[in-house]
């Protein structure tokens, strides 16, 4: 066991690296992976089962205790990012399907890796937690919306059947991990340490799937989308850190609130791409790119935040 969690945190601390890595095979070989793409909701389920085993009633605490910080988090996540990717696919009048992916990784809740990030950079690790699990509990109801009002003049979307999805593949499995550990609370303690493997792998397959399958694609528009991703990402940080001072949150608050906005679920829109809009495989690149430039640009913010002395 010792053996297989110092694998897992070497994976985890090389994480961009492997995706990176599998990212550039993909390209290369992309019949050894595209088989993969129709098991994307599958792997994203796992993450989130896994996500809902390491969450506690602790993580909830945060909330009661800290609510104003927890609120502009929250709502600067589904306010700050569905806005500027608005913003950017209006500005660089970008293709109908380039501008559904940009959008739909907008909407999405934060991402479980906010939390890494921002323990690394000396931020509230318990208000990012909180922060995450606040969104993706209301990702069922809020990224259909958000997404169908900001995307709906480039396609005709069902935000019905996009709300089944998100509870079929986040919250039905964070359900089943929050049972799972009530019930098998030992167990799931000895194991808990080989979740963010499983999670790591998951995330590195479904980039890998989504490139095989959009070669072509990518090779054509795939600066241009990695340049609208970074700006996207960039500013998100930027505006959620000083919306957070503006509100007077404590530094350590604001760099979490930053990352926590700044960072967000890119499987969960890869997976609604491949589901809701398989007939055009560009829609979930964003997504992919999103996932690949954000656990780069997310430790590097956390090295220099870390550097620094606390204000």
């Amino acid at each position: 066991m010792n053996g297989l969690l110092k694998f897992s945190h070497l994976l985890q601390k090389s994480f961009a690296l492997w995706v990176l890595l599998f990212a550039g095979l993909a390209m290369l070989s992309p019949t050894s992976f595209v088989w993969l793409k129709s098991y994307i909701p599958w792997m994203l389920g796992i993450i989130m089962f896994g996500m809902g085993m390491t969450m506690t009633v602790a993580d909830f605490k945060t909330v009661l205790q800290s609510p104003k910080a927890v609120a502009i988090g929250v709502a600067a996540q589904f306010v700050v990012m569905p806005s500027l990717a608005y913003m950017l696919c209006k500005v660089f009048n970008l293709p109908p399907e380039i501008a559904i992916g940009v959008i739909l990784v907008g909407c999405c809740p934060g991402g479980t890796a906010s939390n890494v990030i921002t323990y690394m950079a000396k931020g509230n690790t318990a208000l990012s937690v909180a922060c995450t699990s606040v969104s993706t509990l209301l990702a069922p109801l809020l990224t259909p919306i958000i997404f169908y009002l900001l995307a709906s003049q480039w396609i005709e979307i069902n935000a019905l059947s996009m709300l089944t999805s998100i509870l079929q593949v986040v919250l039905l499995p964070i359900v089943l991990g929050l049972v799972v550990r009530t019930l098998l609370k030992d167990t799931v303690q000895y194991y808990m340490p080989v979740m963010p493997l499983i999670s790591v792998v998951a995330i590195v397959l479904i980039v890998a799937a989504i490139i095989a399958g959009s070669k072509g694609q990518i090779l054509e528009s795939g600066l241009f989308i990695l340049a609208v991703v970074i700006l996207h990402n960039a500013l998100g940080y930027l505006i959620g850190y000083w919306a957070s001072r503006l509100f007077k949150l404590p530094y350590a608050d604001s760099k979490a609130v930053a990352i926590e906005v700044g960072m967000q679920n890119s499987g969960l829109g890869v997976a609604l791409a491949a589901v809701h809009f398989a007939a055009s495989p560009m829609t979930a690149v964003p997504s992919a790119i999103f996932s690949l430039w954000h656990n780069i640009s997310g430790p590097l913010l956390a090295t220099y935040w870390a550097s620094r002395k606390q204000d």
